[in-house]
C-alpha cells in the first residue's frame, strides 16, 4: 500500500460487556500515537470512542473526529479533539473520514460499527479506494462475522480474494505490519477492451 499517516477507527459509542474491549481501544489509540499516525474517528465522548480518542490525545496523537451535527445537538461531540469536524449527514461524516483516512480499522462495535465496516470493504472491492480496511480481533468479537463472511465465500457471494484482503488480526501490535504489509485486491469488475 502507499504511505500509512492517518487510521480511521471504527468502533462502539458503548464499551461493551468486557474491559477487554476498552483496554484494546485505548492501547490502539496510544499506538497510533506513538507511531506517528494520526486517528480519525466518529468523534464521540461516549463509549470504545471516547476511549480511543483519548488514549491517543493522552499520548500526544492528533486526533480528528467527524462528527453529524444531530449527534453534536445531542452532546455526544468530544470537545478536546485537535480537530472536531461537525457536518450535515451520517453519509457525509463517512464520506470524510473515507477521504481522510489510509486505512480503516475496525474495533468491537455495533450496527454503526458494521456499516461502516462494510461501507468501504465494498467501496474497496469496487476499486473506489485501494486502502486496507481490518477488523481487530479483540478476544475472538469478529469470529462469527469472519464465519459468515466465509460462508458467503463459499457459496459464491464474495470472491476468495476480497475475503483475503479483508484482514483480521488478533493483536494491537500486529495491526501496523499487516496494514503497511496488504496489497490491494483485483477491483470487481475490471474493464474490457473489445
Amino acid at each position: 500500500m502507499g504511505s500509512l499517516s492517518r487510521v480511521a477507527v471504527f468502533v462502539g459509542s458503548s464499551t461493551g460487556n468486557s474491559p477487554t474491549y476498552a483496554q484494546a481501544a485505548e492501547d490502539l489509540g496510544r499506538l497510533l500515537a506513538t507511531e506517528g499516525l494520526g486517528l480519525v474517528y466518529g468523534g464521540a465522548r461516549v463509549g470504545l470512542m471516547g476511549v480511543v480518542a483519548d488514549a491517543a490525545l493522552a499520548a500526544g496523537g492528533e486526533v480528528h473526529g467527524v462528527i453529524p451535527q444531530s449527534l453534536v445537538d445531542l452532546e455526544v461531540g468530544h470537545s478536546g479533539l485537535t480537530r472536531l469536524e461537525v457536518v450535515g449527514s451520517m453519509h457525509e461524516r463517512k464520506a470524510v473520514m473515507a477521504e481522510a483516512a489510509d486505512a480503516f480499522v475496525a474495533l468491537p462495535g455495533g450496527a454503526g460499527t458494521l456499516e461502516e465496516l462494510f461501507e468501504v470493504w465494498t467501496w474497496q472491492q469496487l476499486g473506489l479506494h485501494g486502502k486496507p480496511v481490518a477488523l481487530l480481533d479483540v478476544a475472538g468479537f469478529w469470529q462469527p462475522l469472519v464465519k459468515a463472511v466465509d460462508h458467503m465465500v463459499d457459496t459464491g457471494f464474495i470472491r476468495a480474494g476480497f475475503r483475503e484482503a479483508l484482514l483480521v488480526v488478533d493483536e494491537v501490535t500486529e495491526l501496523l505490519p499487516a496494514l503497511r504489509d496488504w496489497h490491494a485486491p483485483d477491483r470487481k469488475w475490471l474493464k474490457t477492451t473489445n
